[in-house]
């Protein structure tokens, strides 16, 4: 039944006709789209002792295996991350006999390789997202109430009946337990203590100090729990943009979590009914998500970030590439009113913003000002087309 199920929705992701990396929190469906657009590769999945115990110990033994496929051949390594010196082997084969071989690297950051000082094979390699379904990969199946209240993590979509069991399991024993068996936290308690306050903290400045105090935790350990969390690309931390920065202007930057559900979950609040107060902060980290997968599967470049003026005018968030700008305000209730546009509006006259958008869960387009206002549906519609990040 799983492999129906996730038949149903095809990715938006196209497979590169070069070696490339794919980065991606777990459950975000990684080694299923590697199965599926890989079938013959050659295939190490370092989760599993079998493949990853040997490679462990003799880092030559995939080079000898890799040696005796045909050219033209893929090579898949999933989960590379477990053994990051392995990358050493996978550059000198790439170096050694060019384009005969191409790898498919999968892992849960870039950031935690290089760490290990690995030079992600310098540029012999190019970068790809996975991230949780987007609204144009789930089409007419695509629910905003409940990809609000549940997220959209493929488990979850796919298994409906289960997702609050999914989700609880999701940040019980991996967000907990395989972190910790990772040796990346010691003391259980402070780090459950840290995600629950973290889970209420979506959507907002990102304040270590508050964090730490209501987690009653000490900052220093709230700054490496962090880390962790942007490591694993759980966390998002989405800069203030300053355009005509001066120090006294510069702002914290923001925390969301990569997905609505495991937001809701980490709060205790998953076995509720969505509420008021939850969805204008669990609707902006939608539309960052949403934001974020056409980036990658667009591969429109560019960075996103929100913007703040001395005067507390605010833009959720602004994405930029060279020379183009866009603004996107966003507003949970389903009535526009015209003091929603005013931040961007401003920045629209200031000539920082070359388009602004508005979302709102209302049924229809408006004009507000520079200000084209659209229902939340439309938005993404035009989002996933290519003619909002333009």
């Amino acid at each position: 039944m799983h492999g129906k199920l996730t038949a149903m929705y095809t990715r938006s992701l196209n497979l590169p006709d070069y070696s490339f990396f794919l980065f991606g929190p777990r459950g975000t469906g990684k080694t299923t789209w590697l199965r599926e657009k890989l079938p013959d590769a050659l295939w190490k999945n370092l989760l599993l002792d079998d493949d990853y115990l040997p490679l462990l110990g003799n880092r030559s033994l995939l080079r000898a295996e890799v040696e005796a496929r045909a050219p033209g051949s893929w090579v898949v390594i999933d989960e590379v991350q477990r053994i990051p010196a392995l990358l050493n082997e996978v550059h000198d084969l790439i170096a050694r006999h060019g384009e005969r071989y191409r790898f498919a690297m999968s892992g849960s950051s870039a950031r935690k390789l290089r760490r290990h000082d690995v030079n992600l094979l310098a540029g012999r390699a190019i970068e790809r997202r996975m991230l949780p379904f987007s609204s144009a990969e789930l089409g007419k199946g695509f629910d905003l109430p409940r990809a609000l209240a549940f997220g959209l993590l493929p488990p979850v979509v796919q298994r409906a009946d289960y997702a609050i069991d999914i989700l609880t399991a999701y940040v019980g024993t991996y967000l907990q337990q395989e972190i910790q068996q990772e040796a990346l936290v010691e003391d259980v308690g402070s780090f459950h203590r840290f995600l629950k306050v973290a889970g209420i903290m979506n959507g907002e400045l990102l304040n270590m100090s508050a964090i730490a105090r209501d987690a009653a935790v000490a900052r220093t350990t709230v700054e490496r729990y962090f880390q962790i969390l942007e490591d694993t690309l759980i966390a998002i931390r989405l800069p203030g943009w300053q355009p005509r920065l001066k120090v006294r202007e510069r702002h914290a930057p923001k925390l969301y979590l990569f997905d609505t559900g495991v937001a809701r979950a980490l709060t205790g609040r998953i076995r509720d009914p969505l509420s008021d107060l939850e969805t204008g902060k669990l609707l902006e980290t939608l539309v960052l998500h949403e934001l974020r997968a056409a980036i990658s599967y667009l591969n429109c470049g560019g960075e996103l970030c929100y913007w703040r003026s001395s005067s507390g005018l605010e833009v959720d968030f602004v994405w930029r590439c060279g020379e183009k700008s866009v603004a996107v305000e966003v507003k949970a209730g389903d009535r526009w009113q015209r003091n929603h546009g005013r931040a961007l509006n401003t920045l629209a006259s200031a000539g920082l913003a070359g388009r602004c958008f508005g979302v709102y869960r209302g049924p229809h387009a408006i004009k507000n000002g520079a200000a084209l206002v659209l229902p939340c549906a439309e938005f993404l519609a035009r989002l996933h087309a290519g003619e909002i990040l333009q």
